[in-house]
């Protein structure tokens, strides 16, 4: 199943490399270096090869097998590969093969099936990537219906995705259960053990959803969660790794930046971005102050134990490497520089990051001495290079690339790497490579591409609710590297505030016409044109009221101590500390 234009996208990338070589410095284009052209149409050709093989050998799957040349469903069988790519198709500047998988996916998922699935995951990917491509639609030529972007086939789709999440979020602290079933619910034997990662990162995604679509349960149900959260933190004012959703005991009482817990952090900052949200940005300066007085050390971030703050694991985790681009966003630029040095070692030391790095032994953790080609890192290195220029930043991804293929490219994509040490690989493609990897390495040496546009350029879209600005820069990536549109959110804000006015109106002209005392008095206002002022703006006022109003009055309690209880938490399950 080969998409139209993919060979001319396979033939075009040495050709430019070739070409950009013969050129004087300089004069490869605008802000782009030649060496710079050229390993960015390597990275072209790297997808391609890991995105034609998934197209030939996996699809309808969720990811590839590259070992086997095969395929395999994981996260709920969506076709998982194909969603988590659609956005960086775009990226990459491949329109026709953006129409056509658009169109592919609109007839083929289901999401009224009988499969468990996790809610984070379904979230973040599905529902991010399908948000994602419905704002980057009108861009990829699609025909867009009217009313975009506050309708359409593919925010349908997301909507009908979170709603199947939605019962997951229905226990007694308003955190929800990790998995679902997309036909039945929760079952009623689920766990209700969840991690902190797998309750804080909805607010990016769940709260587009609600301004595009004007139902406001699904930003309720996220800020719900973050706030409960909050509530729960320990005396000393950290969360941990994994808490019951029904009791808010928590069950792993490790406290860091890495696994189980990075995304809660890296939402608190993307979503006081997205929403322009000062609760949320206090919350993650808060928790930022106390994750650097108790888990910092030389630039490294140690694991603690919540209630006492006592160093609990030293060792760093690959999915910490997200930290210096996080702190670029909020402009701690050298705190993450410094950082980033201390991780871009231990790339140079094994040609890409271990899951677990013993930091004062300086080696690789048993049994967590795989990389399953995570972004992180080159995440980082983005972020950090759109902020500085610093060269450093350009040799880290040249490295990645160089790291990726010689020890992860097989004949049917790439694989991960089970074992840094001897490059024993693993028969499995993450769809986050497509999604993430592959996309950050790209934008790192194509300062061009429209994401980074700085709002030089933008488009005005006419909707039902007067003209909104797009595609004017500032796009907010969900932890999936989906772009968000943060202009978006402003485009359908008056459909709730139309609805309270119309029924407010309403019970006004049947209660004064009982009474006979009815006129026409808000007429005139309607009928001034021009010097009649926007009920948009008054609208957005009693709005923002509400917002600001609920704001404020977030709970500052902490949950009561708990007996000292040394575990960690990766990837969903719960490890003690002497494995």
């Amino acid at each position: 199943m080969r998409g139209p234009g993919s060979a001319m996208q396979r033939l075009l990338g040495p050709l430019l490399c070739l070409w950009a070589l013969r050129l004087p410095a300089g004069s490869a284009g605008p802000g782009l270096s030649a060496p710079c052209l050229c390993r960015r149409e390597r990275v072209r050709a790297m997808f391609y090869h890991a995105y034609e093989h998934y197209l030939e050998s996996a699809f309808p799957y969720d990811e590839l097998r590259p070992l086997t040349c095969d395929g395999q469903d994981t996260w709920g069988s969506f076709s998982l590969t194909l969603i988590d790519a659609l956005d960086t198709l775009l990226i990459l500047g491949n329109v026709s093969e953006f129409q056509r998988v658009v169109n592919v996916l609109q007839e083929g998922v289901d999401f009224d099936i009988d499969v468990n699935a996790s809610v984070f995951e379904t979230n973040i990917r599905v529902v991010g990537g399908l948000l994602s491509a419905h704002l980057l639609s009108r861009k990829a030529g699609l025909q867009v219906e009217a009313g975009w972007p506050c309708s359409g086939p593919l925010l349908r789709m997301a909507e009908e995705a979170a709603r199947k999440l939605l019962p997951a979020f229905q226990t007694p602290t308003g955190m929800p259960y990790g998995t679902v079933n997309l036909l039945h619910g929760v079952n009623p034997g689920e766990t209700p053990v969840t991690c902190t990662a797998g309750i804080g990162t909805f607010i990016v995604e769940f709260a587009t959803l609600s301004h595009l679509t004007g139902d406001p349960v699904f930003e309720d149900v996220a800020r719900k969660a973050l706030k409960a959260l909050w509530k729960h933190r320990s005396d000393i004012g950290l969360v941990g790794n994994h808490i019951d959703v029904i009791t808010a005991k928590w069950v792993a009482q490790d406290a860091g930046i890495g696994a189980g817990v990075d995304s809660y952090f890296e939402y608190l900052v993307k979503g006081a971005i997205l929403l322009q949200d000062k609760e949320l940005m206090s919350m993650f300066l808060g928790e930022c102050f106390l994750i650097k007085n108790y888990t910092k050390f030389d630039d490294w971030y140690l694991w603690v134990q919540m209630y006492k703050g006592t160093v609990s694991m030293p060792v760093f985790q690959s999915l910490e490497a997200y930290w210096p681009g996080l702190q670029s966003l909020i402009g701690d630029v050298d705190n993450a520089m410094r950082t980033f040095l201390n991780y871009y070692t231990v790339w140079k030391q094994f040609g890409g990051l271990p899951e677990f790095y013993n930091i004062p032994q300086g080696y690789t953790v048993d049994k967590r001495e795989g990389y399953p080609l995570r972004p992180e890192l080159i995440e980082s290195a983005m972020y950090l290079y759109r902020a500085t220029r610093d060269p450093t930043l350009l040799e880290l991804g040249r490295d990645a690339v160089e790291s990726i293929e010689k020890i992860s490219k097989v004949d049917c994509g790439f694989a991960t790497i089970k074992d840094l040490r001897d490059h024993r690989l693993d028969n499995r493609m993450e769809s986050f490579f497509l999604a993430e990897t592959i996309k950050y390495l790209y934008l790192l040496f194509d300062p061009d591409n429209f994401i980074h546009n700085d709002g030089s350029d933008f488009d005005v879209v006419v909707t039902p609710y007067g003209e909104c600005v797009l595609s004017a820069g500032g796009y907010i990536f969900n932890t999936e590297a989906h772009p968000i549109d943060p202009a978006a959110l402003h485009c359908c804000r008056r459909r709730r505030e139309e609805q309270w006015e119309v029924e407010d109106l309403m019970r006004e002209f049947y209660s004064r016409k009982k009474t006979k005392k009815f006129t026409l008095k808000r007429a005139p206002d309607r009928g001034e044109g021009e010097n009649a002022k926007d009920p948009q703006d008054a609208s957005s006022e009693k709005a923002g009221e509400k917002r600001n109003s609920k704001k404020s009055s977030h709970s500052l309690l902490s949950c009561p101590s708990q007996s000292f209880n040394s575990k960690l938490a990766v990837l969903g399950q719960v490890f003690l500390d002497n494995t």
